[in-house]
């Protein structure tokens, strides 16, 4: 296991070697190969201010579900479908992210970290402009660190790279008020962030069907090449200029994906009375609790 900590503009180099495997350059002289690497990085910056009381003492990432914290559940998970190299932009509490990773972290040579504190008041677009230059695969997952999921993200991976798509969004039909993806033929058409749902001809038909983002991409790191630092909102101002820009497709997740939002939501997941969100998550949480190599 390595974990790299950086501050700011403070960035090691990662420098590419061949195909299959990639050197990090360690402050210390050491290099660490990593085999057939595959990049994600985990919006953890955000203050959580709908969790009230709770967010005023723990961010987001580590708010507990059953015990454990968010992002024990997306890493786990993410191990598990074969990603290997996590970058987490944190801002809000960082230094408590930074700490539990480097204190439940198990040993494993495949596994890297890279922590970057890009200070709390820094926009989510200016969070991703900082850690770009971290970003080792040409294919990576974009995610918040605010949902626990488990659905076939692997088989959406590859296919976005057999469909050579630059950006692949994932999510679900709209129940909810997210953003709203429009696909026309199967082509995505719009990205549109804070629309209300009920306010969108959504309905299952031939010419238009309305999808909510999961907060969840693929991306081909060409995209990052524009300057976006700025965008007071990355998701409204950066996806519509991808979607005219470059080749997108659209997949709908098959399997379980929780947002969790407020204070409802962690008591829809913790409480016995829900039993199907119960149960998935203390599924989960023992599949990962049985794993050695996992984070603990």
């Amino acid at each position: 296991m390595y974990i790299e900590y950086s501050v700011q503009a403070v960035y090691k180099s990662l420098k590419s070697v061949n195909n299959n495997s990639e050197v990090a350059n360690i402050g210390s002289g050491k290099q660490m190969k990593l085999k057939k690497t595959n990049s994600v990085v985990i919006l953890c910056g955000g203050r959580g201010t709908r969790l009230g009381n709770l967010g005023k003492t723990t961010p987001k990432a580590l708010v507990n579900i059953h015990k454990k914290p968010i992002i024990w559940y997306i890493i786990n998970t993410l191990i598990k479908k074969g990603f290997n190299h996590f970058i987490l932009p944190t801002g809000y509490k960082s230094k408590k992210i930074k700490d539990y990773i480097k204190k439940n972290s198990k040993k494993n040579q495949n596994i890297k970290f890279n922590i970057v504190e890009t200070g709390e008041n820094t926009s989510i677009s200016e969070r991703i402009y900082r850690i770009k230059d971290k970003i080792i695969s040409d294919n990576f997952v974009l995610l918040n660190g605010d949902a626990i999921f488990d659905f076939n993200l692997k088989q959406i991976f590859n296919l976005h790279k057999y469909k050579k798509s630059k950006v692949t969004f994932i999510g679900c039909e709209a129940i909810l008020n997210y953003g709203i993806v429009g696909i026309v033929n199967n082509k995505i058409t719009s990205f549109e962030r804070d629309l209300v749902f009920n306010s969108v001809k959504c309905k299952r038909n031939k010419k238009f069907m309305g999808y909510i983002y999961s907060g969840i991409s693929i991306m081909n790191k060409e995209v990052l090449k524009h300057n976006f630092k700025d965008f007071q909102n990355f998701e409204k101002e950066f996806y519509p200029i991808v979607i005219k820009k470059y080749k997108t497709i659209f997949k709908e997740l098959l399997g379980k994906w929780y947002s969790i939002d407020n204070q409802k939501d962690i008591n829809l997941l913790n409480e016995k009375k829900n039993s199907v969100e119960y149960n998935f998550i203390k599924k989960l949480k023992s599949h990962f609790s049985n794993e050695k190599k996992f984070l603990v």
